[in-house]
């Protein structure tokens, strides 16, 4: 039986759930929000989110790829938190994408229905528990291929578990892109790959995907050439797989955060020409969209307020960061209590925005400071001119890279909008 998403209200706060008021320990999540929290009595280190925000967001992504011809399977990973897979479903998602067989037996135990995992599915162990699965009718599924050697994996490690498969296993093709991430290297091998599939009793030849963000990360013209020219090798190869499976409905699936903007404008003239057969689904994974961010996608989402263009709605970060100041040895240095065990830092040092005297209250902007490290538990804040700060204040933050943000915390506070301190929610993770 599916847990409910709405059941994890009734599980109990711990001393141990770091950030969390003293007094929460003991309470149910239900009763701690009855008491009306308010974010200046949370501990820091602490990473806050917005809901009016999650909500805008879920919705503007939502939009953009329905009016792009495309469906939305967000990546799961980012967040690891059922809640908010929900959100974006109940926003019109097919689904969900995944990154490891764990994450999957996660989200089937919340009962998600349509996943992708946007891997190799080998581990026998795996492949058994998603055997399994598939013996639920209504449960769809499709995980990646980029290798016979991968094919030959699975078809080992099926027959060594004596597993019975209800149906194939669904699977895509995926292209990769030399000096990229995973990937078949070439459209030959990946022709060959497809055909190989093909011919696998206990696979079936579903369509192909890759990931273009791999090969950019600006928006530099040597980077969005190169997404470009990935993006249409995968359309060619979505016309090769249609070849060996023409009467299939089959799946392309492309498209992160930072470039589904080149992801539309290549796969559109093929949407629009297949509109009336409708025999491919074209799938985006863009999973930060949701959260956003202060770092990386602020600097390169198209959908970013500074660059979205005149009429479309734009997304908005979700999510930020607070920590104290512990210690002020010099006039331009402060550090703060929160390092890489508390903040992302993989794509980008947190940036400051403005000091309180208290977690939640007025702030004063911190024009000129950055902070220049983080130590496992430490953010040092520079500034060129003495830093307008005191032992104790409270220093927002906003963060980079929403996919190293989640992982830091049981639970996470949500506000009602930016600028509130009124909690209305506690969001579960489950790393």
């Amino acid at each position: 039986m599916p847990r409910r998403i709405d059941d994890l209200a009734d599980e109990a706060l711990a001393a141990s759930d770091t950030g969390l008021p003293e007094r929460a320990d003991g309470l149910t999540v239900r009763e701690f929000l009855a008491t009306s929290p308010r974010l200046e009595e949370f501990w820091t280190p602490l990473t806050v989110l917005d809901a009016e925000a999650l909500h805008r967001n879920a919705a503007t992504i939502q939009a953009w790829a329905t009016a792009h011809g495309m469906e939305l399977m967000p990546h799961g990973k980012t967040t690891m938190a059922p809640a908010l897979w929900r959100l974006q479903l109940e926003a019109g998602a097919t689904g969900l994408t995944l990154a490891t067989p764990g994450q999957v037996r996660t989200a089937r135990s919340f009962g998600v229905s349509s996943i992708m995992l946007a891997n190799a599915l080998v581990a026998p162990a795996a492949l058994t528990f998603v055997a399994a699965e598939l013996a639920d009718p209504a449960f769809s599924f499709v995980s990646w291929v980029d290798s016979i050697a991968t094919v030959e994996a699975m078809e080992r490690g099926l027959a060594a578990s004596g597993a019975s498969l209800p149906r194939p296993i669904d699977v895509l093709v995926e292209l990769g892109a030399p000096g990229g991430r995973t990937g078949a290297r070439t459209l030959d091998e990946a022709e060959a790959l497809a055909r190989r599939i093909a011919d696998a009793p206990a696979l079936r030849l579903a369509g192909v995907a890759g990931y273009e963000g791999s090969l950019g990360h600006d928006r530099s013209a040597t980077a969005m050439v190169a997404v470009r020219d990935y993006l249409s090798d995968l359309l060619e190869l979505h016309e090769a797989v249609r070849r060996i499976v023409p009467d299939d409905e089959l799946i392309v699936s492309a498209g992160g955060s930072a470039y589904l903007d080149v992801v539309a404008d290549v796969f559109d003239f093929e949407i629009e020409a297949e509109a009336e057969g409708a025999r491919t689904r074209w799938v985006l994974r863009s999973g930060a969209s949701l959260l956003h961010d202060d770092g990386f996608y602020h600097g390169i989402s198209p959908l970013d307020g500074d660059r979205a263009t005149a009429g479309t709605a734009a997304l908005a970060p979700a999510m930020r960061g607070y920590a104290r100041v512990v210690s002020h040895p010099e006039p331009r240095l402060a550090l703060l209590d929160g390092g890489k065990r508390d903040f992302p830092y993989d794509e980008g040092l947190p940036v400051p925005f403005g000091v309180a005297t208290g977690l939640g209250g007025e702030e004063t902007p911190l024009a000129g400071a950055s902070v220049t490290a983080l130590n496992d538990q430490h953010a040092f804040l520079r500034s060129d001119a003495p830093l307008p700060v005191s032992i104790g204040d409270v220093v927002s933050l906003g963060l980079s890279h929403p996919c190293t943000a989640f992982d830091k915390r049981r639970w996470l506070p949500v506000v009602e909008h930016a600028g509130s301190t009124r909690v209305v929610d506690l969001v579960r993770t489950f790393f």
